[in-house]
């Protein structure tokens, strides 16, 4: 099985499921997840985990991103970005590098976000953006997020190129629309592209042409999304045990954690927790060959 971690760099037009498709098709993967959905306008870092690796999804899925993305000011879509239709149009005062600077470094920090209309979140069912098209918009609860770094890179006569690290969950289209507004004008998301996501910030993309051409490219080890959590290495008996789903004695921690398991020879074989007392017990293990 082709076990493992790929890190697309996903193309503009495609979306994140049509990406994801194409790439389990290419490994002959019997199941693939992609970890934070990428709209089809948007490129770069689009985690893709193949068989036993869609174990370790929830991780990753946790980790921090980091976006460079273009605000276009003057004008608002329905969508929050180029794919819209116009809805408000505003002139764009006159842009000073210090003013925009001050109002961007008012985002930084923790916020409350409402999630936009058009997003995969889903009310009875149903994914947002699709009762948006039909023109219905629903209450939507504000969430949490955190901001912890948000760069201003250039500025044009109505364009904003900006670099933000963010917490999951957080939506640039709705980041982009408040600055705009705290600027006195409107604005849109018109360029978006994920840098990276953790943690893989220095790891290398794969193109899907590259995919695609034949040679498929190495994939990275499960066990390289856990790298946060401690290290527990199992002796054969117990190792053995554990895969049955029992519980074994190993050494004791200040409290109770999650941890990355690894049997006698070093491989790596599940997530299991750790109790204050030592006692260690599968979680998710990953079913492959002894």
């Amino acid at each position: 099985m082709p076990t493992g971690i790929l890190l697309l760099d996903k193309p503009a037009g495609l979306s994140s499921n049509a990406a994801l498709q194409k790439v389990r098709r290419a490994y002959a993967a019997a199941k693939a997840g992609h970890v934070g959905s990428l709209d089809p306008l948007a490129t770069g870092m689009l985690p893709i985990c193949l068989d036993e690796a869609t174990k370790v999804a929830g991780d990753v899925l946790e980790g921090r991103k980091c976006y460079r993305f273009e605000v276009t000011l003057g004008r608002r879509t329905a969508a929050g970005d180029a794919e819209g239709d116009v809805v408000e149009t505003r002139a764009v005062p006159q842009l000073e590098r210090a003013a925009v600077e001050k109002v961007v470094a008012a985002f930084v920090g923790e916020r409350q976000q409402v999630p936009p209309m058009y997003s995969a979140l889903k009310r009875e069912g149903q994914p947002l953006y699709r009762l948006a098209r039909a023109g219905i918009e629903v209450e939507r609860e504000a969430r949490t997020i955190r901001i912890d770094r948000l760069d201003l890179y250039a500025i044009a006569d109505d364009r904003l190129e900006l670099e933000m690290l963010c917490s999951k969950g957080t939506y640039v289209r709705t980041v982009a629309e408040e600055i705009a507004a705290a600027l006195g004008t409107c604005g849109f998301v018109s360029r978006l592209r994920r840098e990276w996501v953790e943690p893989f910030s220095s790891a290398d993309m794969v193109t899907l042409d590259e995919v695609l051409a034949g040679a498929l490219p190495g994939l990275l080890a499960a066990d390289r999304a856990l790298e946060h959590l401690p290290l527990v290495r199992l002796g054969v008996a117990d190792a053995a045990r554990v895969r049955q789903g029992q519980t074994v004695q190993a050494e004791a921690s200040s409290e109770p954690v999650r941890c990355r398991l690894y049997d006698e020879r070093g491989r790596f074989f599940g997530i299991g927790e750790r109790s204050a007392e030592g006692f260690v017990r599968p979680r998710r293990l990953l079913n492959l060959p002894l």
